[in-house]
């Protein structure tokens, strides 16, 4: 079990690792060994989510996210298997605890009725500022 909060854990039976070969630094050495990760990651596996959790991490993954429901997180920003296994496992368990978080509602506000009257009597000010303005009649 992967801990992620303290009231939840992600089964590693969910987990499916894949070493494939990395576009990253490594020089002649990325050409012939497979240090890239791809990790994947089942929904609807052993691991008990909440719903909401689901519903919010299914959201946040975003284009991660499969049609068979696998969110695939992909590492080669290091040299090693080891380190990149660890950058994947670390992105997954952070993309999971954000989703654990519910957004807090938004609370509808007025707007006060002072700032109401300063903005209408600016129009006004305004308004009489431009209606003065235009040709002057100087037959008067």
């Amino acid at each position: 079990m992967i801990p992620v909060t303290e009231h939840l854990a992600l089964d590693e039976r969910d987990l499916e690792e894949r070493f494939i070969r990395a576009a990253g630094p490594g020089g002649q050495n990325v050409n012939k060994v497979s240090t890239a990760v791809e990790l994947r990651f089942r929904l609807g596996g052993f691991t008990a989510l909440p719903d909401d959790v689901r519903a919010r991490l299914e959201k946040l993954a975003g284009r991660r996210l499969t049609l068979d429901g696998e969110i695939v997180l992909r590492a080669e920003s290091f040299r090693t298997q080891e380190r990149n296994r660890a950058d994947a496992l670390e992105r997954l368990v952070a993309l999971v605890e954000q989703a654990t978080h519910a957004p807090k509602p938004r609370k509808k506000t007025k707007v006060p009725r002072g700032v109401k009257m300063k903005r209408l009597e600016n129009k006004a000010r305004r308004s009489d500022v431009k209606s003065r303005r235009g040709k002057v009649d100087f037959r008067d």
